[in-house]
């Protein structure tokens, strides 16, 4: 003992401290002092490279480095930069700034959700850092490029969206005629590759045109019998092979295909991650404002309709929609409306071919149909299932040539004014007696169309709602307004028609069209301001504004009658995104939220742990984090599942192979060497957001809606009193929504331990998973 004392040499306090991961970076951090005053020789190379201390590289933290093995996405930090380098700002003098901040972070796992108060936190810190070091030339052209490069990505956008739009509609025109027959290379200058419009253009009536070729002509069949069954046979065929061709597309190379596409991209702009699209300067709340100014170049070019896109996407699809969003959408949207018309695919000068109650009852029975196939364990694969319905659907649409007929084209024919039809295809200009059929067969094909919608939407191919939407709109609107043209050819003298003027059309049954299809649109979508938009953005009717606003203004009120949630909302919620609705219509309990949160938790104590302790607590507990606290249980912080997991991995890997018995400690430890124990202080969020233990619901739930929280703890007096998610809150309002009917003052899931509540997610949308990864195995 005596001789182990004597050889005892106490360490020395300075080379302790310098050991601490958290001190000696005083070099690396952003300074505030005012810079000494540089020699009029630096000033003139300065003016042009810089300050040397403005362009050096810091050197990245000791032991952070990202393995070649490593499942998580690249470092992703306050902190530290992807690239490892440092990436801290002190706004004082002592610790840097996530020593007592949110901490450093890796990459988000997929299906989970991000923290957008971190994200901006981050964006902030990135451009201090970047303005404080970025002096000279080069400085300001690195801030002219970081500032240009949201824009460059947006331009390209928009480029690219106008040019896949003019593919698209070339290409599906061209499918879509190819059912009726094909373009020959005839006398008039024909090829295979042309549409039917181009095939014929300049003829006025396509009965006059001689490279058309239908297939019964191309098989020398000149029954009237044998070319209806032969066109029949030809159409059913060729919708069969598009319907199986998109399911399987979709199934192999882009399952978020399915559908609109819209519920994922609205849960996508709320928060959640899924591996879809590339960062911006390593940001997802900035990848989030490009995919929202993406969304509405994607209305734009589809209606023609830059304005109504962009309101779109402000009303419909985004979470956070600030100033500079809108005018981002906004310069994407006209970017891909101009590419779209510089093409200008159909040769018409236009951007598109065409210029209350069915939406509350199309969603009830839309949602009826989705969970009956949902809780049918023998109906077929879902490639069957579109084979069946593109079959039923092709042999129920071609006697009724309205439903035969694209529904662009449909669309269009039903807005034109007879006036200016001089090929009527639809027969909808007839008169006298005739127009009892028109009106009989329009009827049909709504009501046929709705049901048809119902089962179709839904199913694993890329098809939205909006259009077929329009059409069922337009085809009850055209209905509507043919029978309003003869009422007032029977009696005009009526009272209602005494403003008609005598040598003019009292009634436009095309402006009763377009009326329906924004009814019908607005019912279904529960939008207001961007429909109406929309509507008079792509026909140019401005006359017609008001009864436009009327219908959609009823509409909505009418549908939500029904139900408050539109139909992109109601998939959102029978897929289980994890999406908190941050409108004001958004019914919350208001109950003490002791009553929801989790009380029952698995905490981690600030020192006592080593790796093989940590992995343990990995193994028996899927939580996503856990809290930190002191050994009298008050709270300091906070670190994911993540960040251990990351930790762990690079921790007991060359370089510094530590053993599992290692010490692991959150808070400061003076005399721990750092080089023989893990230090996971730089990875806690230290200054997470907490709320009082008498909190309730309503206020922590607008917490997560108007923030973006991932989690909130509850405190009383510092001591920790328990935890609530996003997945609990999400989990927390379903079930008050569908128990409010049945017994208001009742809750689900009051009181629960997290175990308990695990065991109530349905497989797969678990916040608390029940299963590891095979990656966190191989990890621990």
């Amino acid at each position: 003992m005596a001789g182990s004392s004597a050889g005892f040499v106490p360490p020395d306090d300075s080379a302790i401290f310098d050991a601490d991961p958290l001190d000696g970076e005083e070099d690396d951090v952003v300074s505030f002092k005012r810079n000494p005053q540089p020699s009029a020789g630096s000033k003139f190379l300065g003016a042009f490279l810089g300050n040397e201390s403005s362009q050096r590289n810091p050197s990245p933290r000791s032991g952070v480095g990202t393995p070649n093995n490593s499942r998580f996405l690249a470092l992703d930090t306050l902190g530290v930069g992807r690239d490892g380098s440092n990436l801290s700002a002190t706004p004082k003098d002592g610790a840097p700034w996530h020593a007592e901040g949110p901490g450093r972070r890796v990459g988000y796992e997929d299906e989970t959700s991000i923290d957008w108060i971190f994200e901006y936190g981050k964006e902030r810190q990135r451009l201090r850092l970047l303005y404080s070091r970025a002096t000279g030339l080069v400085g300001y052209l690195q801030q002219f490029w970081d500032s240009s490069e949201v824009w460059f990505s947006l331009i390209l956008t928009g480029l690219a969206v106008g040019v896949l739009a003019a593919g698209i509609d070339i290409v599906s025109d061209f499918l879509g005629d190819l059912k009726g027959g094909y373009c020959s290379a005839g006398t008039d200058g024909g090829r295979f590759y042309l549409n039917k419009y181009f095939c014929c253009f300049g003829y006025d009536e396509f009965a006059q045109c001689r490279d058309w070729v239908p297939w019964n002509v191309a098989l020398h069949i000149t029954s009237s019998g044998g070319t209806w069954f032969i066109a029949y046979f030809f159409f059913v065929i060729f919708s069969v092979t598009f319907a199986l061709t998109a399911s399987v597309l979709v199934k192999e190379y882009a399952l978020y295909a399915k559908h609109s596409g819209i519920p994922e991209i609205k849960a996508i702009l709320g928060g959640g991650i899924w591996d879809v699209a590339s960062n911006i300067n390593g940001n997802e709340a900035r990848k989030r404002e490009v995919l929202s100014a993406a969304a509405a170049a994607g209305i734009s070019v589809a209606f023609g309709s830059p304005i109504g896109g962009v309101l779109f996407s402000l009303e419909q699809l985004s979470y956070y929609f600030p100033d500079k969003t809108m005018w981002q959408s906004f310069v994407c949207a006209m970017t891909a409306a101009v590419t779209l018309q510089a093409f200008d695919p159909f040769r018409s000068g236009k951007l598109v071919l065409y210029q209350g109650i069915y939406g509350g009852l199309f969603i009830k029975l839309n949602m009826k149909i989705a969970n009956w196939k949902k809780a049918a364990p023998w109906l077929p694969r879902p490639i069957i299932q579109v084979m069946i319905v593109a079959i039923l659907t092709a042999l129920i649409n071609y006697p009724n040539f309205y439903m035969r007929a694209q529904s662009s084209e449909l669309v269009y024919s039903l807005f034109a004014e007879c006036s200016r039809i001089t090929d009527d295809q639809f027969g909808l200009c007839k008169t006298g007696v005739a127009t009892a059929g028109t009106i009989f067969l329009l009827i049909f094909a709504a009501i046929l169309g709705f049901f048809l919608a119902s089962i179709t939407f839904g199913l694993q191919i890329p098809a939205g709602i909006i259009l077929p939407s329009m059409a069922i709109g337009a085809l009850f609107g055209r209905a509507v307004g043919i029978m309003m043209e003869i009422f007032v050819q029977r009696y005009p003298q009526l009272f209602l028609f005494s403003s008609c003027e005598p040598d003019i059309p009292c009634i436009t049954p095309g402006t009763y069209a377009i009326i329906g299809a924004a009814a019908a649109l607005g019912g279904v979508s529960r939008m207001t301001i961007s429909v109406v938009v929309i509507t008079f953005e792509l026909t140019g009717a401005l006359t017609y504004v008001l009864p436009i606003m009327i219908a959609v203004m009823m509409s909505k009120w009418v549908g939500d009658a029904f139900g408050k949630r539109g139909i992109y909302e109601s998939w959102i919620e029978l897929n289980g995104f994890l999406y908190l609705d941050n409108s004001d219509g958004a019914q919350i309990p208001n109950i003490p939220v002791n009553q929801v949160m989790t009380k029952d938790l698995v905490v981690l104590s600030e020192t006592g742990h080593t790796i093989q302790s940590l992995k343990s607590i990995l193994q028996l507990h899927s939580y996503r984090g856990f809290p930190v606290v002191s050994d009298e249980s008050i709270l300091l912080g906070y670190i994911s599942r993540s960040e251990l997991l990351y930790n762990i991995q690079i921790a007991t890997q060359p370089p510094r192979s530590l053993l599992p018995e290692t010490e692991v400690f959150f808070s400061h430890q003076p005399l721990a060497d750092q080089r023989t124990t893990l230090d996971l202080r730089p990875w806690v969020d230290s200054t997470p957001i907490t709320l009082p233990l008498r909190s309730n619901l309503l206020l922590t739930a607008n917490y997560f809606q108007k923030l973006g929280l991932r989690y909130i703890l509850f405190t009383e007096r510092g001591v920790l009193g328990g935890l609530l998610t996003k997945k609990d809150v999400w989990l927390a309002l379903n079930s008050a929504e569908e128990t409010r009917a049945n017994a208001p003052e009742s809750f689900v899931n009051m009181g629960l331990t997290r175990e308990e509540r695990a065991l109530l997610v349905r497989e797969g949308e678990a916040g608390d998973r029940t299963l590891l990864t095979s990656e966190e195995n191989d990890i621990l």
